[in-house]
């Protein structure tokens, strides 16, 4: 049976390795904070005190942390052997990605870019769709781990790098409606509008949009639980606005990222990205 090291058990990995367990995958765990990670014990995964514990003898290694320096620094203390598949499927940006990539073919190590779309809720559900760019020969390999934590995985080709990049794109488009409604939202009520008629309006039109639904009432309600947390965000739109560099103008992400920043500057990084609101609407604390 394939062995599975899982390294990284936060608000997105405690439940995509929840469901790799729970499809009867050889798992083995490990989270920085290990209380995270000891809740996964009862759906049969092998909690390691190490990332080199949970690595040793696996076939496959999926990392998903917060960052590049994150997965760097683990991805060296896991000792991971040569031959080892390994699944990157944290969001890292661009440069990241390649020095990872690079890490991995000096280790010996199988690399396959795979971030993913979703946040918790998609997670908890096995909905996320998993983003993949590496070697042909690897797709059966890895084809039951995403299969366990997505509901559909889009190859795209064998260049690492090429995933991340779509990711990028698809964050900047995401970040793009948060923002947006957020917008919406504080001027209706500037302008002494009922905020339901934002939704009331657009409902059955070609700019109806699910997302604005899903994060809307909780800027209405000013109840944060996360579902992505602000300060992942935060992070996630930096690498949009590194990414573009000057050959675009990300003037949108730009704007979501200094609203981001400064709700986690206000102490709200760990709710949900969607408490943005509070700047747009120049909340005080």
């Amino acid at each position: 049976m394939t062995t599975v090291a899982f390294l990284g058990t936060g608000i997105m990995g405690h439940p995509m390795a929840a469901n790799l367990a729970r499809a009867g995958v050889s798992l083995r765990v490990w989270n920085r904070t290990r209380s995270k990670a000891e809740p996964l014990s009862a759906d049969g995964a092998k909690v390691a005190d190490t990332p080199a514990e949970a690595a040793a003898g696996a076939d496959v290694l999926v990392t998903m942390l917060s960052d590049g320096p994150t997965v760097a620094a683990v991805f060296a203390a896991a000792e991971v052997k040569a031959g080892t598949v390994w699944l990157q499927m944290s969001t890292v940006g661009t440069e990241w990605i390649a020095t990872l990539g690079e890490a991995a073919e000096k280790a010996g190590v199988v690399f396959v870019d795979c971030p993913v779309m979703g946040t918790k809720v998609p997670a908890e559900q096995a909905q996320l769709q998993v983003l993949a760019a590496g070697p042909d020969d690897v797709h059966e390999l890895a084809a039951p781990v995403f299969d366990a934590v997505g509901s559909r995985t889009r190859w795209l080709g064998t260049e690492p790098g090429t995933a991340t990049r779509l990711k990028l794109v698809m964050n900047a488009w995401v970040l793009a409606l948060t923002n947006g409604t957020a917008e919406s939202l504080a001027l209706a009520r500037a302008l002494g509008i009922d905020p339901q008629l934002f939704f009331d309006v657009m409902e059955g039109t070609g700019f109806d949009v699910g997302y604005a639904r899903m994060k809307g009432p909780l800027m209405l309600s000013g109840d944060y639980p996360t579902s992505f947390p602000a300060a992942l965000a935060a992070k996630d739109a930096r690498l949009v606005v590194e990414a573009a560099g000057d050959a675009v103008d990300v003037g949108g992400a730009a704007a979501t990222l200094a609203h981001l920043q400064a709700a986690v500057d206000a102490g709200h990084g760990e709710e949900d990205m969607a408490v943005l609101y509070r700047a747009v609407a120049k909340q005080d604390d």
